[in-house]
């Protein structure tokens, strides 16, 4: 349908000209009468504060003609009252009795009617239109929008509750009579939540009350919730800190005694602390048997044993009374005689004792011990600094079993010299049946192979003896013989070398 319309009705250059025209028509009188008075858009102010209502027609060809200026307050929507008007001729006037000797005209003329409100009201808010009856043109007029603000009046305070099991109300926080209306907000780590209300005052401000509410515990009393109130006026958002009140009955308990109340102690002390909100009224100490020993002095919550003997054998008991409730913890004190007191104190300090002397002492023997192993590393370095001579054969175990005993022949011998080693037998040699003759390697022989050497170490030995002046002892011959180079399994047993 929108083709078939375009086909029968095409426009025309000529016509989107004119079109365009008769819109240029309509609303140039619009902006000409836009122009034609000059005012602001909207202004802001406060209580008791003054404002300019700034008013100028502008007639630019000056063909207009001004008769009278009138400027007009609306509070709302249908309600329009004069309250200041200026005629060339006849003056000023002020018809509205609530802006009496409040406003007056910045200029005597028509051309800037510009007015001041001065001790502003809440109730000041509105529009207010600065309207011109002109010829030919009729009246020409223009509005600007009055804002009035006001700065809250914030405060805070906390609600002394009792600790329970229900959630109550334990701060509150107020934004009064603000315009614009404020907002408030908790920071807090008490775990509670809170409700906001608002109440609109007759001037046209608003008030904001909050209430913080949680589930209040003994351990929530003297903890933080801070209120923070949010406002146009306001260059900072607004904060107080409250510390919450919850009331509770008292928890007792007894410190200071320390397991040492023997027979003669004086001064021994007790202590009854208490956490309760609000302090306690009463304190009271008590024994089992009722009433206090002589030398027991009390001074509020502080029991003080003058004197200890067995009179103070007994269960203190102190109780805690505030306006909640009451609350009693009671201590067993056992006195003990002076020897045990001694011997039960005398340990520690002989085990103090003690235990520094077992280290030292185990100190010693460490050093002892390093030093014992370096002088044995140091003396099994190197071989030893003399040869030690041959060991001499032993006879046969047959010769030893055949041989008749008799009474010990004492024997000379040379002493040794520095430095010169001396082997002794272990013990005599071990019989066995093993013994041959014939053979001589298998007791106390040396083997074919080594007859020379053992003879060559012999006449050495012979010389020796012979060069020093000894004579050599009546021992059977056999002694002399030379001593087997090697030593088979079953052969005499010698010593370990002796170093002298």
């Amino acid at each position: 349908m929108a083709r078939d319309y375009a086909a029968r009705w095409p426009v025309s250059p000529a016509r989107n000209t004119w079109l365009v025209a008769a819109a240029i028509l309509l609303l140039a009188p619009q902006d000409i009468r836009a122009q034609k008075v000059r005012v602001d858009e909207e202004l802001e102010a406060y209580p008791t504060e003054s404002v300019d209502l700034r008013c100028e027609f502008v007639d630019r060809g000056g063909r207009t003609k001004l008769t009278q200026v009138s400027w007009i307050w609306e509070p709302v929507d249908g309600q329009r009252d004069n309250i200041a008007v200026y005629h060339p001729i006849y003056g000023q006037s002020f018809p509205n009795l609530s802006f009496k000797d409040r406003v007056v005209f910045l200029h005597n003329t028509l051309e800037n009617p510009s007015i001041r409100i001065s001790n502003l009201r809440m109730s000041d808010a509105g529009r207010y239109t600065c309207e011109y009856a002109t010829y030919p043109s009729g009246n020409e007029q223009g509005t600007t929008t009055l804002v009035m603000l006001a700065k809250p009046r914030n405060s805070a305070n906390m609600v002394t509750v009792q600790a329970g099991t229900k959630s109550v109300v334990v701060a509150q926080c107020e934004a009064a009579e603000g315009k614009p209306a404020a907002t408030i907000k908790w920071v807090g780590s008490v775990g509670g939540n809170h409700s906001t209300s608002t109440t609109n005052g007759p001037d046209g401000t608003v008030t904001v009350r909050s209430e913080y509410r949680l589930v209040p515990t003994s351990a929530d009393n003297g903890r933080d919730v801070t209120c923070v109130v949010e406002q146009r006026t306001q260059e900072r958002p607004w904060s107080y800190t409250i510390k919450l009140s919850v009331e509770y009955p008292p928890t007792v308990s007894i410190e200071g005694y320390d397991n040492n109340w023997y027979v003669g102690r004086s001064d021994a002390r007790l202590l009854c602390l208490a956490n309760a909100n609000p302090a306690p009224t009463t304190i009271t100490w008590t024994t089992a048997s009722g009433s206090l020993p002589d030398t027991v002095v009390v001074d509020g919550n502080q029991l003080t044993v003058r004197k200890v003997n067995d009179a103070v054998n007994t269960t203190f008991t102190c109780e805690v009374k505030n306006k909640h409730g009451a609350s009693r913890h009671q201590i067993t004190t056992i006195v003990i005689e002076e020897r045990e007191r001694q011997l039960t104190s005398g340990p520690p300090t002989g085990g103090v004792i003690g235990g520094v002397l077992g280290i030292i002492v185990l100190i010693c023997i460490i050093i002892a011990i390093v030093y014992f192993v370096r002088k044995r590393q140091e003396d099994g370095e190197g071989p030893p600094k003399h040869k030690p001579p041959p060991p001499v054969k032993a006879g046969s175990s047959t010769e030893m079993l055949n041989k008749p005993s008799g009474p010990p022949t004492a024997t000379e011998t040379a002493p040794l010299s520095p430095g010169e080693v001396y082997y002794e037998p272990t013990g005599g040699e071990p019989v066995t049946n093993l013994d041959d003759e014939t053979t001589g390697a298998l007791n106390g022989g040396a083997p074919p192979g080594l007859d020379d050497s053992a003879k060559y170490d012999t006449v050495n030995e012979r010389k020796g003896h012979a060069a020093d002046g000894h004579h050599g002892s009546d021992l059977d011959s056999s002694n002399h013989e030379p001593p087997p180079a090697n030593i088979s399994r079953g052969e005499s047993f010698v010593s370990p070398a002796l170093y002298v």
